[in-house]
């Protein structure tokens, strides 16, 4: 009998939800997505700190002789999602997503400046656009950015995403692919109501699939991925979403796990979903964002939270770039 990973993989496309290289080797998903707190454990480990030592000496030459460590670290950042990007599409056959700064999550012009260098970079090393996901959080600042990068060629994962208010203005703004995040949607029941949520029942769950029917039943282009993923029965709940991302420890229960598993979203369902359509203007997705306490909750938590992973990870690389010699100045 066929593990439930392979039988996964013959109708979602599985991502690998970590920037360990190793891991995802291992368990050969399509794609990859990244974040900061995922960077900072990756580029904590022994087995990649050549990449980082490289991209902080090419970042202290690009920032000159008197740039502080802080601000070479800060620089640095870009340069090292890029460069953890670069390593991963040498693995897989798909995409990666590389995130903007969640600090610009209110700032379009920031957000988009940001997201032409990250695709200037990789374009740099050979990479078309193609192959690249621009990571923008959620807020309607973040989806009117994406709208712009989408119309230049520049392709967008949506994420920090709880509610369908977010899914429609993205799928309206014609991005490519959104992130909504499961599990911390359960997190945020549980907490609220003081209950246990198990199989169709879950929350995060039953977003994903409203979100997945309102997608197919009007034919928007835009796909869903699944996302932030507590147990492997939210994963076998959303089995035929477009895309999964799933961490290593998930990956791997599911790869030894046999048993048979059941599609449980498939388009030719959606039809019969009784949701109407709805127009979401700025006024509305305000409106609708307020109302939903959860949302809300969750999507300033989530800001704060990346640009948090951000800032320890630029202060674990200024830590490291300390420790490493600095270029000798030749004398004229």
């Amino acid at each position: 009998m066929a593990n439930l990973l392979d039988q996964l993989k013959s109708m979602t496309t599985v991502v690998a939800d970590t920037g360990d290289i190793n891991s995802i080797k291992q368990y050969k998903p399509t794609d990859a997505t990244t974040n900061p707190s995922l960077l900072a454990a990756a580029a904590g480990m022994p087995e990649y700190q050549h990449i980082v030592d490289e991209v902080l000496q090419s970042a202290r030459e690009k920032s000159g002789e008197n740039a502080s460590d802080k601000d070479v670290a800060a620089a640095a950042f870009e340069a090292l999602a890029v460069a953890f990007g670069r390593k991963i599409l040498e693995i897989v056959p798909g995409r990666v997503s590389t995130e903007v700064d969640a600090r610009l999550s209110y700032d379009t012009d920031k957000s988009i400046a940001t997201a032409r260098d990250i695709i200037a970079q990789y374009k740099e090393a050979g990479i078309g656009p193609e192959r690249v996901l621009i990571k923008l959080a959620s807020t309607w600042e973040g989806i009117r950015a994406a709208e712009i990068l989408e119309k230049e060629g520049i392709h967008c994962n949506m994420t920090l995403l709880f509610g369908l208010h977010q899914a429609i203005a993205c799928a309206e703004a014609k991005v490519t692919l959104i992130s909504p995040f499961v599990g911390r949607i359960l997190d945020w029941y549980k907490k609220d109501t003081g209950r246990d949520y198990v199989g169709a029942d879950d929350p995060g769950v039953k977003s994903v699939t409203e979100i997945y029917h309102y997608y197919k039943k009007f034919g928007y282009k835009t796909v869903i991925m699944g996302a932030s993923f507590r147990s492997m029965g939210e994963i076998l709940e959303l089995a035929g979403c477009d895309l999964l991302t799933i961490s290593p420890k998930l990956l791997e229960e599911l790869h030894t796990t046999e048993g048979v598993l059941e599609r449980k979203l498939d388009p030719a369902t959606s039809a019969k979903d009784p949701i109407k359509k709805i127009v979401v203007d700025k006024a509305t997705f305000d409106k609708m964002h307020a109302e939903n306490r959860m949302a809300h909750d969750k999507l300033k938590e989530g800001i704060e939270g990346f640009s948090k992973s951000l800032e320890d990870l630029e202060a674990l690389l200024a830590k490291r770039l300390s420790e490493l010699p600095k270029p000798q100045v030749v004398q004229q």
